[in-house]
């Protein structure tokens, strides 16, 4: 299984971004996710969606700003961009089963190399 991450960059504050997240090899989903980590901290959930159904979830820090959705592939639009949403993007695949909130990184089993996206302050 290979996630790929793509779409980040240097934006400035109060622009946009499109992140996009390809997925090869699972043949079982249960939902996909964003993350992102900073240095000296914890990775911290941003946004996921379920395969099926497509419900989201969406980190508080990023509701109304940030909007995932899915095809083929996942994408997470970000718009007003704020220098506190600069960080290292990770996207990540759960095969299942959904016995962990969405926003718990041990829900998923599989993750891309993630994408920097910088907006200075």
């Amino acid at each position: 299984v290979q996630l790929q991450a793509s779409g980040g960059g240097l934006v400035q504050a109060g622009g946009s971004l499109r992140l996009s997240c390809a997925t090869s090899g699972l043949f079982s989903n249960y939902a996909r996710g964003w993350f992102r980590q900073v240095p000296g901290k914890e990775r911290e959930f941003v946004a996921a969606i379920r395969w099926i159904g497509c419900s989201t979830e969406y980190a508080d820090s990023v509701k109304g700003r940030f909007t995932i959705s899915r095809d083929t592939a996942v994408f997470m639009q970000m718009n007003a961009l704020k220098p506190e949403d600069t960080a290292v993007y990770y996207c990540a695949a759960s095969r299942g089963p959904g016995l962990k909130p969405l926003s718990d990184p041990a829900l998923y089993q599989y993750w891309g190399q993630g994408t920097q996206v910088t907006v200075p302050a």
